[in-house]
């Protein structure tokens, strides 16, 4: 009997032990499995250091007060860096967030003199996407992946087919069409076109997504639902005369009842050439799937 005790009590023993190790290595492998390498630059007290992303930056998190860094005025994507003391030690950190999901990290040391004071991070980035990339998801987009929808708006603008031949509005020498509605994961992707057959520029103000009562589209603003883009695929801007520009917008996923429409209009800045489309809840339904296996349409 005392013999069993003692190999069941080993057993128990090898068991736990076993399970530990397993533990331990369990909590180790993710963190070194993700290990993101960070950047190594040099800032000075005197001089501005500058950082172009790719994309807007939406988070800066710096690791100590020996730094002072702001988006720079107007661009929405330059960091400006500095030191804050004329020398410190040992080195600081700080990390970017960019808006197409993109993680940055730093480590920063002090130079009296550094040999770099401007840097263009989309090497960087191409950098990261060589070696398999890391994605902040954002609330907003639920579980897409920033860089896959940024993907997708970009091979939708680049691929520039018209699968929707039927909305589309035109007066004032301005034509604005509606080329596709595409849909994937939950989300809209809405491909537009603007053609300006004039001389005179149109200078795009700004574009509204807006569900409304078929009855009072046309007489009120009463009821109406704005739908917020999630991301626009190029800045609104110029359109110069005779020429044609596209744009993708991502929109949350939702259908209107039949009674009611969507609305999308563009309005020009300092103008009255605005334009506006049209959609029905049939057109919605109608949505092409993209097969983000392939990317394909």
């Amino acid at each position: 009997m005392k013999n069993h005790f003692r190999t069941y009590w080993a057993f128990a023993l090898m068991i736990g032990f076993a399970v530990s190790s397993f533990a331990q290595d369990s909590a180790k492998t993710p963190l070194a499995l993700g290990k993101i390498e960070p950047y190594v630059m040099e800032v000075t007290y005197d001089k501005t250091s500058h950082l172009i992303f790719p994309t807007a930056i939406r988070y800066v998190d710096l690791g100590s007060e020996y730094l002072m860094a702001g988006k720079a005025e107007d661009a929405e994507n330059v960091l400006r860096v500095k030191a804050s003391v004329k020398t410190f030690e040992p080195e600081t950190n700080f990390s970017v967030i960019t808006n197409d999901g993109r993680f940055y990290s730093f480590n920063v040391h002090y130079s009296s003199c550094p040999q770099v004071l401007s840097y263009d991070l989309m090497t960087m980035q191409k950098a990261v996407d060589k070696a398999g990339g890391n994605d902040v998801l954002f609330e907003e987009l639920g579980n897409n992946s920033p860089s896959l929808a940024g993907l997708l708006l970009e091979t939708i603008y680049k691929n520039d087919n018209r699968i929707v031949k039927h909305i589309g509005a035109k007066s004032f020498g301005i034509q604005f069409i509606l080329k596709g509605i595409y849909i994937h994961n939950g989300k809209y992707y809405f491909h537009t076109e603007l053609a300006n057959r004039t001389n005179v520029p149109f200078q795009t103000d700004f574009i509204n997504f807006k569900v409304v009562d078929k009855k009072i589209a046309k007489r009120t603003a009463v009821q109406e639902r704005p739908m917020i883009p999630l991301r626009t695929y190029k800045p609104l801007g110029e359109i110069g005369g005779k020429t044609t520009e596209q744009n993708v917008f991502l929109l949350d996923q939702f259908t209107i009842a039949d009674d009611k429409m969507l609305l999308i209009e563009i309005f020009e800045k300092n103008g009255g050439r605005h334009q506006t489309l049209q959609v029905e809840n049939s057109d919605l339904i109608k949505a092409r799937l993209i097969n983000d296996m392939h990317l394909k349409f």
